[in-house]
């Protein structure tokens, strides 16, 4: 299963198939698990789009995504340049939020977190990420996005 799923990691069209969705409005369908990533590219300046899965919300306005691919994927790198963004998650569409890469240390206490309550997919989620990416899920950037109010 993970070798399939790290497949479909490296598929575009799969990877993008939620976007429609999320910016139809029917982001709710992921039941929060899923958000929807506007940013600017950082040479176009025009918005870009990616739907990543939420891997902790410490706070109401407070959500963490992790950088699967490390720091050569583009909408990272697009935060890195402009950390002003936009978020559509669950019920929430089109919201300003703020991106900041967490420092390893809040990292480490981020992926603790999760694998303490998500034992199943933590193992899961790790074996996917190795195998897709050839790093281990310790060493990928994590990032918080804070929403506006």
């Amino acid at each position: 299963m993970t070798g399939i799923a790290a497949k479909a990691l490296r598929t575009r069209w799969f990877v993008r198939a939620p976007i429609p969705l999320f910016r139809a409005g029917l982001g709710f369908l992921f039941g929060g698990r899923l958000l929807l990533l506007q940013h600017t590219g950082r040479t176009s300046g025009e918005p870009r789009y990616v739907a990543l899965e939420k891997v902790d919300r410490p706070a109401k306005n407070r959500i963490i995504i992790a950088s699967g691919f490390g720091e050569k994927s583009q909408w990272y790198r697009n935060l890195q340049a402009d950390p002003r963004c936009r978020v559509w998650i669950g019920f929430t569409r089109h919201r300003p939020a703020t991106a900041r890469t967490l420092s390893p240390a809040e990292s480490t206490d981020v992926l603790e977190r999760y694998r303490r309550a998500h034992p199943k997919a933590y193992a899961e989620l790790s074996g996917v990420i190795e195998d897709a990416t050839q790093r281990r899920i310790d060493d990928i950037p994590y990032v918080e996005l804070t929403l506006d109010r």
